[in-house]
């Protein structure tokens, strides 16, 4: 799994393995991605994109802020704003748990059982846990969940994710001849140009005609301006509109 980030002013990539190892700065943009190792199937029914997606809101939420979004059934892409590289634990378990109780309250209704996991914690409430740490959390609840479903076991992702499978080369770097280039900050067009690639890749597979028509993309909530998007509208559009 790779990510675009900026050191000094100098855009690389990181490789992400396990543990998770990026190196995030706050109040920057980040195109996340990764894939199935040997690029399997990680989705195989809506129930397991609507837990991924609920597990995003989770993980990621309390450290930023989503502007687009993309899950292919061997892949997934985030356009993420990070406001916070480490927060308290227990704000973390804090919301992974109030999200918990709302995915059951949503697929169980009444019936919903509360969430207590103190039993299993071991690690200090206060302590701060990183955004790295958060994803491999969220990749590991999945993985899971999903090998429990299925009956199987081992990894789900890959330790590393290259710039392929159509996935743009340009953001393999972004320094030229040692000027500095800042197309991916907020408010430029790189940046727009991201979050119409992570929107239109259900397109160029072929799986719509329209990217908007695609149901697990943050695509449609932009047309239909959704009150419920996971997303942050109001951010998306400023990317939208700087072009």
């Amino acid at each position: 799994m790779a990510i675009l980030c900026r050191l000094s002013f100098e855009y690389v990539i990181l490789w992400l393995t396990e543990p998770q190892i990026m190196n995030f700065y706050k109040d920057q943009l980040f195109h996340i991605y990764n894939q199935g190792n040997n690029r399997q199937q990680i989705f195989f029914s809506d129930e397991n994109y609507r837990y991924f997606l609920w597990k995003m809101q989770a993980y990621l939420l309390p450290f930023g802020d989503l502007v687009s979004w993309c899950l292919m059934t061997t892949h997934f892409h985030w356009q993420f704003y990070v406001r916070e590289v480490w927060i308290p634990r227990h704000v973390l378990r804090a919301n992974v748990d109030e999200i918990e109780f709302l995915r059951r309250k949503d697929k169980y209704g009444l019936n919903a059982r509360k969430v207590n996991r103190d039993w299993s914690r071991t690690a200090h409430d206060n302590d701060l846990v990183s955004l790295n740490q958060s994803i491999g959390d969220l990749q590991r609840s999945y993985t899971r969940a999903l090998n429990k479903e299925r009956n199987t076991s081992g990894s789900l992702f890959r330790n590393e994710c290259k710039a392929q499978d159509g996935w743009i080369d340009d953001f393999v770097t972004l320094k030229k001849k040692g000027i500095e280039d800042r197309r991916f900050v907020l408010g430029s067009d790189y940046a727009y140009r991201c979050l119409c690639y992570i929107h239109g890749n259900p397109k160029k597979a072929k799986l719509v005609s329209k990217s908007v028509d695609y149901k697990w993309s943050s695509a449609k909530d932009y047309y239909a301006d959704a009150s419920n998007s996971i997303c942050n509208l109001e951010l998306g559009r400023k990317i939208i509109q700087f072009v």
